[in-house]
């Protein structure tokens, strides 16, 4: 549940145990006046008397009202009717306004987060916020989005497959709520690139571990977001001049790697495949010994070796090793058959 959730929850949970403790004790009142005014009436008889002179049936008295007993029950009348006013305000906004089906629904999203593991957080859910979260779920992974905007959150809350947590990204306990610890990614997308240099600080601190890719606004925060923590630093701007200036210069060469990367052309994909799992039958061998084209009709047109290189177009003659990451074009059979090859060793179609 949002932090601000709850807070909502709390004062109308308040509210309502107002209403009933008011009314109890209307109920208390009456029954002890009837019992007093009419010695006639039993404990039993006092609290029917009041229910029904409280709910307005008008059912008929259990024993006849004295004079002293007409005006109690005239005042009794007046208290419950602004007394009911208040109860049926309180419920309605409570229940039929959605404030009951909504914090509900944020109570059940807080226990889906506590589940998850190998997630991506996105801070900040603007127009790079959302498009960084929309991509995540095409590629299937799960997304947790914190904003602090009420506005955001009624954006993320229509799509049913985000969680999210309305708080601020730079507190230890929002990120923490996030279930950071478990979280392989994280991504700050805040427009304030202050705020995104205390996400990474925070985030780094309590997740050593962990993937953190930032956007900035200047080029004079790029350093000081990588000294926060971050691995990456994007900025939107630069980058869409660079592509403003390539689709003048290499226009169908940035369409063609646009379709791929963002659209895919009938299905195909660009992945990136890890060898960690590479069976011992090719641990020493090269590429050409995968036979991989042939095989699964997969193309590897890049790799990632142990020092963190990165090979284009990589030599047939390259030795595999376990720590390679490799980049792989193909539609979604090859790029499984290709999986299936690197784990089994199965060189069969």
């Amino acid at each position: 549940m949002s932090l601000k959730g709850r807070k909502v929850w709390e004062e109308n949970v308040k509210t309502l145990s107002f209403a009933l403790l008011l009314m109890l004790v209307v109920i208390s009142i009456g029954t002890v006046g009837y019992m007093h005014l009419n010695s006639e009436y039993s404990f039993i008889d006092a609290l029917y008397m009041t229910v029904i002179t409280i709910s307005t049936v008008g059912f008929k008295e259990v024993h006849d009202l004295t004079d002293n007993g007409k005006i109690f029950t005239i005042f009794l009348i007046l208290i419950s009717f602004g007394i009911f006013g208040y109860i049926v305000s309180a419920v309605t906004r409570f229940i039929l306004d959605g404030v009951f089906r909504r914090n509900l629904k944020d109570y059940r999203v807080a226990r889906k987060i506590e589940k998850l593991s190998n997630h991506v957080i996105v801070c900040g859910f603007g127009r790079n916020g959302r498009q960084a979260s929309l991509e995540l779920l095409d590629h299937g992974e799960q997304v947790v989005v914190i904003d602090s905007k009420e506005s955001s959150i009624e954006k993320i809350r229509m799509v049913p497959e985000l969680l999210f947590i309305q708080g601020d990204a730079t507190l230890e306990e929002v990120l923490t709520s996030a279930n950071i610890l478990n979280a392989k990614a994280l991504i700050t997308a805040i427009p304030d690139d202050a705020a995104n240099v205390y996400v990474c600080l925070t985030a780094r601190e309590l997740s050593p571990g962990i993937r953190i890719i930032s956007r900035s606004s200047k080029l004079q925060s790029d350093n000081k977001l990588k000294r926060a923590g971050a691995n990456n630093v994007i900025m939107p701007d630069l980058l869409g001049g660079k592509q403003m200036a390539k689709l003048v210069a290499q226009p169908d060469v940035i369409e063609f790697l646009d379709k791929i990367l963002l659209q895919s052309i009938k299905g195909v994909k660009l992945i990136e495949v890890s060898c960690s799992n590479l069976a011992n039958c090719f641990v020493g061998k090269s590429i050409l010994d995968l036979n991989v084209r042939n095989v699964s009709g997969a193309n590897i047109i890049g790799l990632k070796d142990d020092e963190g290189n990165y090979i284009y177009n990589p030599s047939p003659d390259i030795i595999l090793d376990q720590k390679f990451q490799l980049f792989v074009l193909g539609d979604s059979e090859q790029l499984a058959r290709l999986n299936k090859l690197l784990n089994t060793g199965k060189l069969t179609r």
